[in-house]
This record gives C-alpha cells, sequence and structure tokens, in this order.
C-alpha cells in the first residue's frame, strides 16, 4: 500500500485539478490565451482536452491501470507546465497559473508554482520507481 501511495496521491491531485477547468473551459481558455504562448487557433480546442486527460490520467494513476501511460502523459504535461510557467516568469508576465482554478484574477507567485510543480514531478519519479515493485 505505501508504495502505491505516490500514485494515488499525484492521481487525485490531478484529479482534483481538472475540476474547475471542465465546468469552465471557456475561463480556463482566456488563462490559456493569457500565457501568450499558444496560438488563438489552438486555445479552444485545448481548453476543452486538457482537463479530460488530466482527469483520464488522473483516474488510471488512482485506480492503478495502465500506470505506466498515465504517469509518461503526466510526467510530459508537468514539464510543459513548468517550461510555460518559467517562460512567462522569464518575459515578466505574472498570470493566473490555471492549476485547480479558472479565476484569472488569481494570479499566483510563478516561482512558488514551478516549485510545486517539480514536486509534484518527484512524486511522478517515486511513482514510476514503485510501479513493479
Amino acid at each position: 500500500m505505501m508504495k502505491s501511495l505516490p500514485r494515488i496521491i499525484l492521481g487525485l491531485i490531478f484529479i482534483v485539478a481538472c475540476v474547475d477547468k471542465i465546468i469552465d473551459p471557456v475561463a480556463f481558455g482566456d488563462i490559456i490565451k493569457n500565457y501568450q504562448i499558444l496560438p488563438d487557433i489552438l486555445i479552444v480546442p485545448v481548453a476543452h482536452f486538457l482537463p479530460w486527460l488530466e482527469f483520464v490520467c488522473g483516474a488510471l494513476l488512482v485506480c492503478g491501470v495502465l500506470t505506466e501511460t498515465a504517469l509518461a502523459i503526466i510526467t510530459a504535461l508537468l514539464l510543459l507546465f513548468i517550461a510555460f510557467l518559467s517562460a512567462n516568469l522569464y518575459r515578466g508576465i505574472d498570470v493566473a497559473c490555471g492549476c485547480f482554478s479558472t479565476d484569472a484574477s488569481i494570479t499566483s507567485d510563478m516561482v512558488r508554482t514551478i516549485a510545486r510543480d517539480v514536486v509534484f514531478l518527484v512524486i511522478a519519479a517515486l511513482s514510476f520507481r514503485f510501479r513493479k515493485s
């Protein structure tokens, strides 16, 4: 059970993180647009697809099904999130991260958000490490 704990925690984090985005993809799209990274044509599809990807991967991790695939996708997402946050930090663009809320008025400390995502990467690494043992 203890070896499953990092996987379950990470899955629950992603399930919780996607709820607001699934409920209000338009507001999530506004947050994505504020990042000024994706072309406008991709914002709506990403705003609708990404939260469901987070949900499915989170659910797979919680259930212990297709864990390697779910972990690979979540790791890739975390690396993208860190890259996008870092790019905006470098460019001096202060945006709501959209991580757990679609409220664009809630800006976050980007360094702290990046650090949190690095912690999530460590949890993903632990989950990957313990997947077969």
